[in-house]
């Protein structure tokens, strides 16, 4: 980044992302851009491309100054297909080179940024070693696939400096602010509960189908990397790793990290004391999934409980919505989710609150990709949006879940000693094994 350090620290309007996405493609901005010089510029490689790998690259050659110079995935297909609409978006890709082994990428000493959008068993492995090679790092949610791969992200980032954000976008957008001032303005009362839910009806496991050779051009044993050796099956493959524990924890860690992060930000909650989940595959035992279809997990606080509640192919959730968190008061009820918020009132309450609807008005993804590049522009670590220690919260939270219903107990968590109280439950669950010879980088 040569001289980029002056420049950034000059560019007091870019510095914390402050400024909207949507203004860049403005006259004022469009001048701005001319004006930044070869050696200010911020270079991009992208590792997984298939789905949010994507949008986030895409929300950030938006910002003048980032140039995207290195595309990385397993599926040449999925590199063909992104060479290609780079090019509609009027992209040099003369410049862009593309890899099917993300270390080749991280090797190249003039990229700056690296945007991580695998599956998730993928994510701190690459984020560790793309902080050694001494790289920013924007890392997709949930930012780990177990509470040890979570803990060992932090200590990367610690130990090397770099700026990594958790792709918690919604930790960008100004209604989810509103709505969390509100709470810890008091107004609701007494907090006794917090709902939150995921009714996704558009998400379905995939058919049970026959195992079959990869599709020409997947490298199928560098997707699967430091996960079990095992036959392809196009119905654990690209989207639908989210429901296999290999790769991923369903929709407690997928859509779960987003939710649950604003429950625990609402109650300035750290860990549970204990935690209780069941579920099951009840709705598409035909289906090919491991991951619970349906799962409702109690969470123990101080001074009030916290539940999750997800259903898979229907939309039905509380509140008329398919989604949301309710921090449920003495005062009434403030209800929150990706379309707005609003305070239902509490009809036993001589404290009389409502408020009506707010509808969400901003790109949560493009502000939170902003905030991203202005904090490695800035180095002011303390204005990212989402840290690596916010999204290791989180992801560690969701994990709690996800391991009382695979061991069947109800789990005491040891703050003091950063671990389940039962030791069995630690040693089978604490970490993900890594196989293939890969292994997570000492530190």
């Amino acid at each position: 980044m040569s001289n980029r350090r002056s420049f950034l620290q000059q560019g007091s309007a870019l510095a914390g992302g402050a400024i909207l996405l949507t203004a860049f493609d403005s006259k004022p901005f469009s001048l701005f851009r001319q004006r930044i010089s070869p050696a200010d510029q911020i270079n991009v490689g992208a590792i997984g491309l298939n789905g949010m790998g994507w949008a986030d690259l895409s929300a950030a050659i938006k910002i003048p100054g980032v140039n995207v110079v290195a595309l990385c995935d397993i599926d040449k297909n999925v590199l063909d297909k992104r060479m290609n609409e780079l090019s509609k978006m009027k992209v040099d890709t003369s410049r862009v080179k593309t890899y099917g082994d993300y270390r080749n990428l991280l090797e190249r000493k003039d990229i700056d940024v690296v945007i991580i959008g695998t599956p998730d068993h993928w994510h701190a492995l690459i984020m560790m070693e793309a902080c050694q090679a001494g790289k920013d790092v924007y890392v997709e949610k949930p930012v780990g696939n177990s509470i040890g791969e979570c803990r060992a992200m932090v200590a990367a980032q610690q130990k090397y400096n770099r700026v990594v954000q958790g792709g918690q976008w919604q930790r960008s957008q100004q209604h989810f602010k509103d709505a969390v001032d509100f709470v810890h303005s008091g107004q609701l009362g007494n907090i006794r509960t917090v709902k939150v839910w995921c009714y996704q009806g558009w998400m379905k496991p995939g058919p049970v189908v026959p195992d079959s050779a990869p599709p020409p051009g997947v490298d199928f044993a560098a997707w699967l990397g430091p996960a079990p050796t095992r036959t392809f099956n196009s119905s654990r493959f690209h989207f639908n790793f989210r429901w296999f524990w290999d790769y991923a924890g369903g929709l407690m860690t997928d859509w779960g990290v987003h939710l649950l992060d604003y429950g625990l930000l609402g109650m300035k909650a750290d860990v549970p004391r204990s935690i209780a989940a069941l579920g099951g595959n009840f709705a598409y035992p035909d289906l090919y999934e491991e991951t619970p279809d349906t799962l409702t997990t109690l969470y123990e606080f101080d001074g009030f409980n916290l539940v999750w509640d997800h259903a898979m192919g229907i939309d039905n959730g509380s509140y008329g919505r398919d989604h949301g968190i309710a921090y449920i008061g003495n005062n009434g009820t403030l209800v929150l989710s990706r379309g707005g918020w609003e305070v239902i009132e509490e009809k036993q309450s001589r404290n009389k609150i409502s408020r009506p609807f707010e509808k969400a008005s901003d790109n949560g993804l493009d502000k939170h990709m902003a905030n991203f590049i202005g904090v490695v522009r800035s180095r002011k670590m303390e204005e990212l949006h989402c840290s690596i220690q916010d999204g290791a919260h989180v992801a560690t939270v969701a994990q709690m879940g996800n391991i009382s219903l695979r061991s069947g107990q109800r789990l005491v968590w040891d703050k003091a000693a950063g671990k389940f109280a039962d030791e069995k439950i630690n040693q089978e669950y604490f970490m993900k094994e890594y196989h293939n010879g890969y292994k997570l980088p000492v530190i």
